[in-house]
């Protein structure tokens, strides 16, 4: 593991590391505090969209494992932003620092990045992927259920970055992954032939109820990022109806279901204000979760944990 650029990347064994020591820092963290793992280290924290979770959680991670993080806005503090190649960007920085996170949309880019930079980087979301959410539902599932193979999950929504890294990450960790998205809103073609080598494990369906029948846990991400207002937003919404986690759609699924959110949450559209509330403890502790696997990573690239 040289990089964290997409669940792809990451072999099962690799998958279930990361999460033995994300366990074993969280408990650390809950005692009194983790040891200082990134003594005289430095991480790059390079943000090209806004962020809440992700800006936040490796701020105060980097912090709590003993290291240095510096927060960037790339697309008006850094040259890149004003036309500087990339290229040239990863280089400088990967002299500068130990590690770098990146926050950006083309996966392209930053795989170009890691190419050049010559230390471990970090996909912090991009519009394919965003294994690093994935990898916090995986704790919170295993943290609630005890173990992740044999668990049905069920994504419900856009077939994007959430979908592409939720497919590939339960079916790496044995779980039985159904995809429910609208046919124009499908999850990337690479991530679907990865998905169906593991045959019956993994369905890409249309229909929400079929989907969420018997599943133990129900994740879904908001699918309508479009301005409200806007032809494409009425679109979404059109597109997505019958898309949202009610409870009544909820009934179909095992009694005591999960319910994950990557957040932020548009109530009223992909789920319901009762749903939200009633699973409340379960998405913020899935939002927690970011902390303490962003941290494991971090020691497993820079640490060798």
């Amino acid at each position: 593991m040289k990089h964290l650029l997409k669940m792809g990347d990451l072999t099962p064994d690799e998958v279930a590391h990361i999460l033995d020591v994300a366990d074993e820092l969280k408990a650390q963290q809950k005692a009194g505090g983790t040891g200082p793992l990134l003594k005289g280290k430095s991480v790059a924290l390079m943000f090209s969209k806004n962020s809440t979770r992700t800006r936040t959680s490796f701020e105060v991670g980097v912090y709590q494992l003993g290291g240095l993080g510096n927060y960037m806005n790339a697309a008006t503090e850094l040259q890149s932003g004003r036309g500087e190649p990339l290229k040239d960007t990863a280089r400088v920085l990967g002299r500068y620092y130990d590690c770098v996170v990146w926050r950006t949309y083309r996966q392209s880019d930053l795989e170009e990045f890691a190419e050049f930079a010559g230390v471990p980087v970090i996909n912090g979301l991009t519009d394919y992927a965003h294994p690093c959410q994935v990898l916090a539902d995986l704790m919170t599932i295993r943290e609630r259920r005890g173990a992740l193979a044999g668990q049905k999950l069920c994504f419900v929504g856009d077939g994007s970055n959430m979908a592409n890294s939720l497919i590939v990450g339960g079916l790496l960790s044995g779980m039985k992954v159904d995809c429910v998205c609208p046919h124009g809103y499908r999850p990337a073609a690479d991530v679907l032939m990865f998905a169906h080598k593991y045959g019956s494990a993994f369905r890409l369906l249309e229909d929400p109820a079929e989907g969420v029948k018997d599943a133990d846990v129900v994740v879904t991400a908001v699918w309508n990022t479009a301005a409200p207002g806007t032809s494409e937003s009425e679109s979404r919404l059109r597109d997505f109806a019958g898309f949202q986690l009610t409870s009544g759609l909820l009934k179909a699924a095992k009694p005591d279901c999960m319910v994950l959110h990557c957040l932020p949450a548009h109530r009223g559209e992909e789920i319901s204000t009762a749903v939200f509330e009633a699973h409340a403890d379960e998405i913020f502790t899935e939002a927690e979760n970011r902390l303490h696997v962003q941290k494991a990573v971090l020691a497993v690239l820079l640490a060798g944990k």
